[in-house]
C-alpha cells in the first residue's frame, strides 16, 4: 500500500473513531438526554415562579400552570352548603296516652277517698296534675340519658321545649274534677287515651296548634256528660306535649358533612390568576404563595429533585446500552445515539402537543398521544432490546406529562397505557418486511390501546362515566392511527438523514425489479447468479456472528454491479467464448478487474443507493493482491528479458479495506463462491481447505485490520460457510465415502481447477 493510500485509510479511520465511536461525544449525548428529560418535565413539575410585591402592579400576566384549588371560593361554597342544610329534627315518642291514663287513675282514687274534703281535693289536683306531667317528662329524659338512645343535647332541647309549651289547666276545671264519678272516669279513660294517641301519633313541633284540635275530637266522642267532656278536654290538652325536637348535634354533623361533600372549586389550567398591570392584593399574593408560584431564593429542592430524576432516567438508559454488549464495549455508535435522542425528542414533543389539548375536565384526550411512535422507530432503525427499555422510559415521561391530577406526580393510567401500546408495537413490527407492516402494527396499537383503556375502566368504574369511557376508547384508537401516520412519515427522514438502512428499506432494495438488479440480470446473468449465491452465503455467515445478515444479502446483490460495464472480462460471464484477458496486457487486465469496484460505487451513487450498500461494493475486495495477473506480468517480462517496471502494490485493489463486519463477510463469501464454482468435482476436504485458505490469506494480508472481526468470529464464519456451501452445492460436492480412488491423473483437469481456483481468489 502506498503512503498516500495509507494516509487516506488512516484519515477515514480517524474520522470514524472521532465521531461515531468517540467517548467524549458519547458523554455529551448523555448530557443532552438529561437536558431533554429535564426540559420536557419542567413545565409539569416546576411551574414558573414570579417575583411580585403586595400593592404593586404585576409586570406580566400570570396564568395557572396547572389546575389549582381556589381555597377562598371553596370555603364560600362550603359555607353556602352549610347554610342550606336544614335543621335536623327527631321525633321522640313520649307515649302521652300513658300519662293521661295515669292522671285519670289518680283522679279516680282521690275522688273515692271520702276522708279528703272537696276543698282539699281541689288543692291537691291544682298541685299534682301539672307536677305529674313534669315528673313523667323528667323520668323519660333520665331513663334515655342512661340508655344513650338520644343525644344529651336533644334531651335538653326536649326538656326546654316541653317547659316552654306547658299547658295550664283553668281553675274552673280543678273545681269540676272532684265531681266526677267513677263511671264518668271509666267512660273518659278510653276516649282520652284514644284522642291523645291519635293527636301525638304524628310529629308535634308546636303543641298549641295540636291542642286546638282537642275540642272537636272530644265533641265527636262518645262522652255524654258535659262535665266529662270539659274535664277530658283540659286533661288531654295538659298531656299533649311536643315530640319533634331540633337535634343540635345531628344538625352540626349534617352541616359538617355538607361542607365536606362540597366539591372543591378549582382554577382551571390556563385561567388568568393575575392580569398584566393588575395591582397585587394580599389575597392574590396568598393564592400564588400557597401554590408555589412565588420565587423563593432558598428552596431549590424541586429543581434538584427534577435534575436527579433526569439523571437517573438518562443513566439507566445509557447503562442498559452499555451492559447490553458487555462491560468492555459499547454496542451502539454515536450516530445511533443521536438518532435515539431525536426519536425521544419527537415523541416527547408529540406528547406535549396532546397535553395542550388536554384539560382536567377532558383527561381522556391524553390517550391520543402517539407514544408508541418512539418504540416503533427505535425497533425499525436501531434495535429491539433498546426499544423495550426506551418504552419504559417513555411510559414514565408520559405518565408525568399527561397527568392532570393535582397533588400527584405520576398518572398510572397513562403510564400503563404507554407501556402496553409500546410493547405491542414492538412485537408487531419487529419482523417488518414491507411498509404495510407498519400499518398492521398501527392497527394492533389501536386495538390494544383501546383494550388497555377498557381494562382500566373496569378496575375503577367510579371514576368513569359512560361518555368519558367511550371518548377515552375512541381517542386511544385514534392515537394508534396517528402513530402509524407519524412512523410512515418519519421513516424516510431518518433513512435519508442518517443513512440508515432499515429492514424495510433493505427488503425494498432486494426486489429483482429494481433497475440495477434488472440490468445485472439481463446484461450479466452469470454475475447475477454469482451475486445471489454470495448473498446466501454472506447472510448465513453474518447472522452466525451477530452482524446484519439482511444487509449482507442485499449488499451482495449489488457488490459486483460495476461488472455490467465490461461483462465479458469476468469469468462467470464468459460462456462459450474465449477469455479476452488471454489477448491483452496483464496490467490492462488488472485495471479492468479492479475498476469494477469503483464503477459499481459510481453507479450506486447515480441511483442513490444508501451508503452501507456502496461501502460493501467498494470495500469487499479491500486491498487484496491479484496474484494471477501479477505472475503473468512477471512471466511476460521474463520472456521479453526486461526488468519489471511494476511492484506488487500496483496489482492490488485500491481499497479501502473493509470498515465493517458486513463488508468483510461479503468479501470472504465472494471469494469462497467463486473458488467453489471453479472446481469441477469439489470434495468436502477441498471446500473446507479452500475456505480456510481464503480466510487465512486475507488475515495474513491484514484485510481485517480496520473492522472489528475477532479470530473467534472468523472461525464461526468458516464453519458457517462450509455448512452453507455444502447445502447449496450438495449435488456437486463429493463426500469422502463416495470418492473412488482414481486410476490415473488427468493433468489437464487438475490444471484447470487450480487455475480456476486462483482466479476465484481474485474476483
Amino acid at each position: 500500500m502506498t503512503s498516500k493510500e495509507k494516509s487516506k485509510s488512516s484519515t477515514f479511520q480517524s474520522k470514524t473513531a472521532g465521531w461515531k465511536h468517540s467517548v467524549p461525544v458519547r458523554y455529551v449525548l448523555f448530557l443532552l438526554f438529561v437536558v431533554l428529560f429535564y426540559v420536557s418535565l419542567a413545565p409539569k413539575l416546576l411551574p414558573e415562579r414570579y417575583n411580585i410585591v403586595i400593592g404593586q402592579p404585576s409586570d406580566k400576566e400570570i396564568l395557572a400552570p396547572v389546575q389549582i384549588p381556589n381555597n377562598k371560593a371553596t370555603l364560600k361554597a362550603q359555607e353556602q352548603a352549610a347554610e342550606k342544610q336544614k335543621d335536623i329534627y327527631k321525633i321522640v315518642p313520649l307515649r302521652n296516652e300513658v300519662l293521661v291514663t295515669q292522671l285519670l287513675d289518680r283522679i279516680l282514687r282521690l275522688n273515692q277517698d271520702d276522708q279528703v274534703s272537696r276543698e282539699d281535693k281541689i288543692s291537691i289536683y291544682r298541685q299534682e296534675l301539672p307536677s305529674k306531667v313534669q315528673e313523667y317528662t323528667q323520668n323519660f329524659i333520665m331513663i334515655n340519658k342512661l340508655s344513650s338512645i338520644y343525644s344529651e343535647s336533644l334531651l335538653e332541647e326536649m326538656k326546654k321545649r316541653i317547659n316552654e309549651q306547658a299547658y295550664h289547666i283553668s281553675e274552673e276545671t280543678f273545681i269540676k274534677i272532684p265531681r266526677l264519678t267513677p263511671e264518668d272516669i271509666s267512660e273518659m279513660k278510653p276516649v282520652a287515651k284514644d284522642i291523645v294517641a291519635r293527636l301525638t301519633g304524628d310529629q308535634v313541633t308546636e303543641a298549641p296548634s295540636v291542642r286546638a284540635k282537642v275540642a272537636e275530637q272530644v265533641s265527636s266522642s262518645m262522652l255524654s256528660k258535659r262535665i266529662s267532656r270539659e274535664v277530658a278536654q283540659e286533661l288531654i290538652r295538659l298531656v299533649i306535649t311536643p315530640n319533634n325536637f331540633r337535634d343540635d348535634e345531628a344538625t352540626k354533623e349534617a352541616k359538617v358533612l355538607a361542607r365536606e361533600s362540597t366539591e372543591p372549586v378549582y382554577i382551571k389550567q390556563g385561567d388568568v390568576l393575575v392580569a398584566k398591570g393588575e395591582r397585587i392584593t394580599e389575597e392574590m399574593y396568598n393564592l400564588l404563595d400557597q401554590n408555589g408560584l412565588l420565587k423563593d431564593e432558598v428552596n431549590y429542592r424541586p429543581q434538584l429533585g427534577l435534575l436527579l430524576m433526569s439523571l437517573l432516567l438518562g443513566f439507566g438508559l445509557i447503562m442498559y446500552m452499555r451492559q447490553s454488549e458487555g462491560a468492555a464495549r459499547f454496542k451502539y455508535n454515536n450516530v445511533q445515539l443521536v438518532m435515539l435522542l431525536l426519536i425521544f425528542a419527537i415523541t416527547i414533543l408529540s406528547i406535549h402537543v396532546v397535553n395542550i389539548l388536554q384539560s382536567p375536565q377532558r383527561p381522556y384526550i391524553g390517550y391520543l398521544a402517539p407514544i408508541a411512535t418512539g418504540a416503533m422507530l427505535i425497533t425499525l432503525l436501531i434495535d429491539i432490546p433498546l426499544a423495550y427499555i426506551s418504552s419504559i422510559v417513555l411510559g414514565i415521561l408520559a405518565s408525568i406529562i399527561l397527568n392532570s391530577h393535582q397533588g400527584q406526580i405520576f398518572d398510572f393510567y397513562f403510564g400503563f397505557f404507554a407501556v402496553i401500546i409500546s410493547f405491542v408495537s414492538i412485537f408487531s413490527i419487529h419482523r417488518a418486511s414491507q411498509r404495510s407492516t407498519i400499518l398492521k402494527a398501527g392497527i394492533m396499537v389501536c386495538l390494544f390501546g383501546s383494550l388497555s383503556v377498557f381494562t382500566l375502566v373496569l378496575l375503577n368504574e367510579n371514576g368513569w362515566t359512560q361518555s368519558n369511557t367511550l371518548y377515552a376508547i375512541g381517542f386511544a384508537f385514534a392515537g394508534g392511527l396517528l402513530t402509524t401516520i407519524l412512523v410512515i412519515g418519519l421513516m424516510p427522514f431518518f433513512e435519508v438523514s442518517f443513512g440508515i438502512l432499515s429492514a424495510l428499506k433493505l427488503v425494498e432494495l432486494s426486489n429483482p425489479n429494481h433497475p440495477l438488479l434488472r440490468k445485472l440480470l439481463t446484461e450479466t446473468p452469470g454475475t447475477y447468479h454469482h451475486s445471489v449465491m454470495v448473498g446466501n452465503l454472506s447472510e448465513a455467515a453474518a447472522e452466525a456472528i451477530g452482524a446484519n445478515g439482511l444487509l449482507c444479502r442485499v449488499g451482495s446483490y449489488y457488490h459486483d454491479i460495476g461488472k455490467t460495464k465490461r461483462p465479458s472480462y469476468f469469468i462467470e460471464n464468459q460462456n462459450n467464448m474465449e477469455n479476452p484477458h488471454d489477448f491483452i496486457d496483464p496490467k490492462l487486465s488488472k485495471s479492468i478487474i479492479v475498476a469494477h469496484a469503483r464503477d459499481g460505487v459510481e453507479m450506486l451513487k447515480e441511483y442513490k443507493l444508501p451508503k452501507p450498500i456502496r461501502d460493501i461494493a467498494e470495500q469487499h475486495h479491500g486491498t487484496t493482491f491479484l496474484h494471477f495477473f501479477y505472475h503473468k506480468a512477471l512471466r511476460i517480462a521474463e520472456e521479453q528479458g526486461v526488468e519489471p517496471d511494476f511492484t506488487e502494490t500496483d496489482f492490488r485493489y485500491p481499497g479501502p479495506k473493509a470498515q465493517s463486519k458486513e463488508a468483510a463477510v461479503v468479501g470472504i463469501a465472494d471469494s469462497v463462491e467463486a473458488a467453489v464454482r471453479s472446481l469441477r468435482k469439489p470434495t468436502v476436504e477441498q471446500v473446507e481447505s479452500m475456505i480456510e485458505k481464503i480466510i487465512k490469506s486475507r488475515l495474513d494480508d491484514h484485510q481485517f485490520n480496520e473492522c472489528d472481526l475477532t479470530m473467534r468470529e472468523l472461525d464461526v464464519i468458516a464453519k458457517t460457510l462450509m455448512e452453507t456451501v455444502m447445502g447449496i452445492f450438495h449435488s456437486r460436492i463429493e463426500y469422502p465415502e463416495d470418492i473412488k480412488k482414481p486410476k490415473g491423473n488427468d493433468e489437464k483437469d487438475k490444471g484447470r481447477e487450480a487455475s480456476g481456483s486462483e482466479a476465484g481468489l481474485e474476483q
